[in-house]
């Protein structure tokens, strides 16, 4: 028997994946260690070996592929806890970290603050140095001066060095030279290197790019590590199977690219959730999806449109630019730990902040005093006190209403039935607004996708957001609990890369254009070939960034090696004539106005085997086979509560149909239906929940396998 694991490591619980060849899963969860989080990677590793009857190293012997997504670089930059680093700049720019685009956020607000950099400005170090826009020299690297500016970094203890000279995508010298010099002067000091990690234009968005690489690099050295980390604790077992990294970009990557550039791991756990979606979707044929992943701490949504999630390449992480491509995902902060509390002028709130892991829910009995969106789930009934992660951890319905009166139902003068109804209310609201910024921002109306729905706290609230949103169908994976660590066995090996060719259409230089690509893909299949992917499972991703001429955004548009090869980007132009169109409501085709490129980008693909989706036999409509009992649950619409049937998830098969309202239980996450809403099993076990008045449309399209039998 050979096992894949994904793993994703949230901010309350870690989920683990174990698949099998045959397509066989199985779904783990334990309580995530925020101190040392790799401590619950292993113990999860090691519940796995138990229900084998097996050895850790036994069992790690039989698995072939570890994908893991960490949060370990996000919490070190939301919560300022990455490395003393130090940045070597052009004299006279150092500041540009700071002022960033010089482009205040709340234009009206005067008491807005900026946003903190992660390297302070004595640790800006300038370096008499400059390069024009062309890449020659103007000022000579002062070597001299730049020794002395290594000597003060050293002399402050940094632990990181980024480097980043103005226009050094257009000539690398200068910067390779200070890393020579870095390496030589502070060996132990980890290094980033601009135009090593993103040789493109825009100085800010280089600079901030490369700073939060240094800032976060020795932290996941040490999580990942040979001598502390996983790398370490994987090898005490004698781990011999491929350890992959998730990025943000939606593939994966090797652990030694990850520390190299730690910065493509900054979204690497919210990333997976997209790459899954897209799975469950195309087993309905469905090519646009909207995908939401509500953990215990954030609720992440993303957007994908022809098979495809939306990225892009001005992502941010607490404020700060990130100029890689990454999966274009929405993080809010609504979990099932997210706190209930009043604000100043007496309205309720849910979150951001969390319980977490520690102290968690007050229903946990852990220590935790706040009520939070569990504590009102299990006081409307929607969770089982008993039930709960398959009555491994008994939850308290007492302590969670106790929390909700005193904090939150006293205040407002109301009982804890009406105020955990509030909580309820809240926190959904905020999450149908997340979805809907998704997709109005990408130009798309939210009522045309369906909304696929995970995480361990996301069935629960699913409805209520399709209801606010006017959204008529919800899918939710039978593994939407651990979302995130599926899509992870289900990724690619991606590596991106960039250079900057600033140029109108009509006077591109076609040997220059080529050159560039032929760099790109050379280095790209240099990296495939040592990650072990043969060459036939390899594919390229291109893309240009264009724009009319004195624009200051970009859209970017696909291209092939076809049109690189016939220097004729004619095609291409019209293809950025109809995306701009459709983005911003007109184009400039007409007028005759040039369009200028500015950055060329190529994504090297290597195909990885993926676990296989087993395919349910048909089982017929009727669901009492799965019936467990009933209980009493808050019904929204009815503002009471009412008795519900509940249902084992697991025991539910392909065909059978539920109507609302109703509960679905699986051990790590449970499904509230509203009587808006009934419910078919597809045949990959997905629980398709839909508006009463379109079942006809739904049936026929799901049970359409059952008809051509």
């Amino acid at each position: 028997m050979a096992y894949k694991i994904g793993i994703d490591v949230g901010g309350t619980f870690t989920d683990f994946l174990l698949a099998e060849d045959d397509g066989t899963a199985h779904i783990y969860k334990v309580l995530s260690t925020p101190k040392d989080p790799s401590i619950a990677t292993i113990s999860g590793i090691e519940e796995m070996a138990k229900d084998r009857n097996m050895s850790t190293a036994d069992f790690l012997d039989q698995v072939s592929t570890i994908v893991h997504g960490t949060t370990v670089t996000t919490n070190a930059t939301l919560t300022y806890r990455g490395a003393k680093t130090g940045l070597l700049t052009t004299e006279g720019v150092r500041d540009a970290l700071e002022m960033r685009r010089g482009i205040r956020e709340e234009q009206y607000n005067n008491h807005f603050e900026n946003a903190r950099p992660v390297v302070e400005r004595y640790l800006r170090r300038p370096v008499r140095e400059r390069l024009d826009y062309k890449g020659n020299v103007v000022t000579p690297l002062d070597e001299a001066w730049l020794r002395k500016e290594i000597e003060y970094l050293k002399s402050e203890d940094c632990k990181a060095i980024a480097i980043c000279f103005m226009n050094s995508f257009a000539n690398p010298d200068h910067e390779k030279r200070t890393a020579e010099l870095v390496k030589e002067m502070m060996p132990e000091a980890f290094l980033s290197v601009s135009s090593e990690i993103l040789p493109a234009i825009r100085f800010y968005d280089r600079v901030s790019t490369t700073a939060l690489n240094a800032y976060i690099g020795p932290v996941l050295e040490l999580y990942l590590g040979p001598k502390l980390g996983l790398l370490n604790k994987l090898g005490k077992y004698d781990f011999k199977g491929i350890l992959l990294i998730m990025a943000s970009n939606g593939g994966v990557i090797s652990p030694e690219v990850a520390m190299r550039i730690p910065g493509l791991t900054l979204l690497s756990g919210p990333a997976g959730g997209p790459v899954a979606g897209l799975a469950y979707a195309d087993g309905q044929d469905f090519p646009d999806v909207i995908t939401c992943d509500m953990g215990g701490t954030s609720f992440d949504v993303a957007l994908i449109k022809d098979k495809k999630p939306l990225t892009t390449t001005e992502g941010e992480i607490e404020r700060l630019r990130i100029s890689w491509p990454m999966l274009d995902v929405v993080t809010i902060g609504a979990g099932g730990g997210s706190i209930g509390w009043i604000d100043e002028v007496g309205l309720l709130r849910m979150g951001p902040q969390s319980a977490g892991a520690d102290p968690g829910p007050a229903c946990y009995q852990l220590g935790g005093t706040e009520p939070t969106c569990s504590d009102a789930d299990l006081a409307l009934g929607y969770l089982d006190p008993d039930f709960f992660a398959g009555g491994k951890m008994k939850l308290s319905v007492d302590a969670a209403k106790s929390a909700i009166q005193s904090r939150i139902a006293d205040k407002l003068g109301m009982s804890w039935e009406e105020a955990a109804a509030g909580m309820y209310e809240v926190i959904n609201v905020g999450m149908a607004s997340a979805v809907r910024e998704i997709a109005v921002k990408a130009g798309y109306d939210p009522r045309d996708f369906p909304l696929v729905t995970a995480g361990g706290a996301g069935p629960n609230h699913a409805c209520q957001i399709a209801l606010a949103l006017s959204i008529p169908e919800i899918l939710v994976p039978r593994e939407s609990s651990i979302f995130c660590a599926a899509g992870m066995l289900r990724s690619d090996l991606k590596h991106d890369f960039v250079r900057t060719y600033a140029t109108t259409l009509d006077a591109l230089d076609v040997a220059k254009f080529q050159a560039l690509y032929a760099e790109m893909k050379a280095e790209g299949d240099k990296l495939l070939d040592e990650e072990g992917i043969p060459k036939d499972r390899v594919s390229y991703i291109l893309q240009l960034d264009l724009r009319y001429i004195r624009q200051y955004h970009e859209v970017s548009v696909g291209l092939t090696f076809d049109d690189v090869s016939k220097g004729d980007l004619a095609e291409v132009a019209k293809r950025f004539h109809q995306a701009h169109d459709a983005l911003y409501g007109y184009s400039l085709e007409d007028r005759g106005t040039p369009v200028e490129l500015i950055n060329m980008r190529l994504t090297a693909v290597g195909d990885t085997e993926k676990p296989k989706l087993l395919a349910q036999p048909y089982a017929g409509p009727d669901p009492s086979p799965a019936y467990k009992n009933s209980r009493s649950v808050y019904v929204p619409s009815a503002k009471a509560f009412q008795e519900v049937p509940v249902y084992d998830g697991f025991a539910l098969n392909f065909g059978m149909r539920l109507n609302g309202p109703c509960v679905v239980e699986q051990v790590n996450t449970t499904t509230f239906v509203t009587p808006e809403f009934s419910v078919v099993v597809d045949k990959l076990g997905t629980y398709t929940v839909y508006v009463n008045e379109n079942e006809a449309k739904v049936l026929a399209r799901v049970l359409k396998d059952v008809e051509a039998a």
